[in-house]
């Protein structure tokens, strides 16, 4: 049995300290400005993995039981799961849509929705994560051509249901999972165009950051909220503290994906969700109103 993320219990049980409605014991904060807290859950060959810059070479195993990691993070009631399915990113069509059902059904018996991502090109790779329960799907390679097809997928589907994600190396937004020599596009042109088309949540990653706990790239995010006039923008890559976090909220984003600050026990969920319940506070220090 594979477990290797910090504090995993053997069994995948709650460990006490969930929040979810219904459990735990104490007084919940009052709330702040709605944040959502994000685990990323990583599949790879049906193991819990994290890749350090997307480089697959660079694979850390965590748990061979996707499920109960899902468990183990719902049991504090996240906002929702991020699920990847990394084989699907890297050979174009989704590869794991069982092991993607079964993590989807644990967290909706939870009450947290799942956004399911990696391979999802087309209108039936859509349907099919949609089928398995996803509530929505974020799209990459597929959206940053010229001529995607964002908007037909958001009026198919609607605009609650298409993410786009803006995973950017260099000033270019690029795709096929992340594969170096990948062709790309310049990324706030890119998400200038997916706004008009109608998409309204976009999920950015600093791939140089991602999987090395050195903090988002705040100054990405500043351009990409100002370039996305009012969609929501998810930070992605980097994000290992709950200093991140605040700076993170302070742009004004509307949540923060983890995945090895959890794993490897830099950061708990619990400490995060009562972050992103506290003040906001301003990259200065001080308190925003």
């Amino acid at each position: 049995m594979l477990t290797r993320y910090h504090g995993a219990d053997a069994d995948g049980g709650d460990d006490g300290t969930g929040d979810r409605p219904g459990g735990g014991t104490g007084d919940a904060p009052p709330p702040g400005p709605r944040f959502a807290i994000i685990p990323a859950i990583d599949l790879r060959g049906g193991r819990v993995v994290r890749l350090r810059q997307g480089d697959f070479d660079r694979e850390t195993a965590y748990d061979d039981d996707p499920v109960r990691v899902a468990r183990r993070w719902c049991d504090a009631a996240p906002g929702w799961l991020h699920v990847v399915d990394l084989d699907g990113a890297r050979s174009g069509s989704p590869q794991q849509l069982a092991v993607i059902r079964s993590v989807v059904e644990e967290a909706r018996g939870a009450g947290v929705p799942c956004q399911v991502a990696g391979g999802i090109r087309d209108a039936g790779a859509v349907e099919r994560a949609l089928a398995v329960g996803a509530e929505r799907v974020i799209l990459g390679t597929a959206l940053l051509g010229e001529h995607a097809p964002a908007a037909s997928l958001v009026h198919r589907f609607g605009a609650d249901r298409i993410c786009a994600a803006i995973d950017v190396r260099d000033g270019q937004a690029v795709g096929h999972g992340w594969t170096k020599g990948a062709a790309g596009s310049e990324a706030l042109a890119a998400v200038a165009r997916l706004l008009e088309a109608g998409i309204r949540t976009f999920v950015v990653t600093a791939i140089a950051r991602d999987g090395l706990l050195g903090g988002p790239d705040l100054n990405l995010l500043g351009q990409v909220m100002g370039a996305a006039h009012g969609a929501e923008v998810i930070a992605s890559g980097g994000v290992g503290s709950l200093a991140d976090i605040g700076e993170v909220r302070a742009l004004g984003c509307a949540g923060a994906i983890l995945g090895r600050a959890l794993y490897d026990g830099a950061l708990s969920l619990q400490d995060a969700l009562a972050a992103a319940r506290g003040p906001v506070q301003a990259r200065s220090g001080r308190v925003k109103p």
